[in-house]
């Protein structure tokens, strides 16, 4: 095994987020920037500008990957932070395998849900339904009154620590 300073760090950090989101529901400001400035200065103080430049990009290629998420309504704008947050803890190579297998646990921990809350075909149907409606009458509202119906929601933090065990599990930390 392992581990650098850092990991540590992400693992304080991920304890303390899966809390508050399990929780509150929220991934406060001063979790996710505090984060980010520990993964800056940790890596600026540790390896010069090269561990500035391995922290700032970890950051921004997450937080552009998650953004675009975001955009979308995949996930809430506190994960695009958690996530920018963990690129600057852990860099580049580490976050996109992180968040590789966040989404893959996501999506298994999605159908899990609907499957068992006997929401999966009620949706699917209402769903083809809407695009049906959309595609014959050439108007998107109903795509859009589907959209903003709600969906089975759960905290992201969910995927996201046995994302971390997997992926350090994968690239040999553990």
């Amino acid at each position: 095994m392992y581990l650098e300073i850092y990991d540590y760090l992400l693992f304080l950090y991920l304890l303390v987020a899966l809390y508050m989101d399990v929780r509150y529901q929220k991934l406060p400001n001063w979790l996710t920037a505090g984060a980010m400035a520990v993964g800056l200065v940790f890596h600026l103080i540790m390896n010069g500008i090269d561990g500035l430049i391995f922290s700032v990009l970890g950051l921004l290629v997450a937080g552009l990957i998650f953004l675009l998420l975001y955009v979308f309504k995949a996930l809430g704008a506190g994960d695009v932070k958690l996530f920018a947050g963990i690129g600057a803890l852990i860099g580049v190579v580490n976050v996109l395998n992180v968040m590789m297998y966040s989404i893959i646990y996501a999506g298994l921990i999605a159908i899990v849900l609907l499957v068992f809350t006997r929401t999966f075909l009620r949706r699917l149907v209402t769903g083809l339904f809407a695009m049906i409606s959309s595609l014959t009458s050439k108007d998107l509202s109903h795509l859009e009154t589907f959209k903003a119906t709600k969906a089975t929601r759960f905290p992201f933090m969910y995927a996201v620590v046995p994302a971390v065990i997997t992926a350090y599990y994968y690239l040999g930390k553990f």
